[in-house]
C-alpha cells in the first residue's frame, strides 16, 4: 500500500500512515527505511519551520508498479476476501 499510496506524488509520514489502516508509526517507519535502503524510496527532509518529510518512488520503485498491479489482479481472483495480500497494491484514490 505503500508504494501504491505514492504511485501519483511523493507524500508525508502522516500522509502514509492515515493511507495505510493500522499501522504503526514505528512499523510505518520500519518499512519506509528499507524501502529507502532498497533504493525503492527517497526521503527528503525541508528543514522548515516546521521540519517536514517527504518520501517519494525512485525510478526503481515506478518500474515496480505494473508487477504489484498483476499481483493486485491475481489476488483479487484467485485468494479469498479478505486475505492478507488483499492490499499489496492499491494506487492512490483520486479525490
Amino acid at each position: 500500500m505503500i508504494l501504491g499510496t505514492l504511485s501519483d506524488r511523493p507524500a508525508s509520514f502522516r500522509e502514509l500512515a492515515r493511507a495505510v489502516p493500522g499501522i504503526s508509526d514505528s512499523m510505518l517507519s520500519t518499512r519506509l527505511a528499507a524501502l529507502t535502503n532498497a533504493g525503492l524510496l527517497t526521503r527528503t527532509v525541508d528543514e522548515g519551520p516546521p521540519l517536514s518529510v517527504a518520501y517519494q518512488l525512485t525510478e526503481a520503485g515506478r518500474a515496480l508498479l505494473p508487477t504489484l498491479q498483476q499481483i493486485s489482479r491475481w489476488a483479487d481472483k484467485y485468494l479469498p476476501s479478505g486475505a492478507p495480500t488483499d492490499t499489496v497494491y492499491r494506487p492512490r484514490s483520486r479525490h
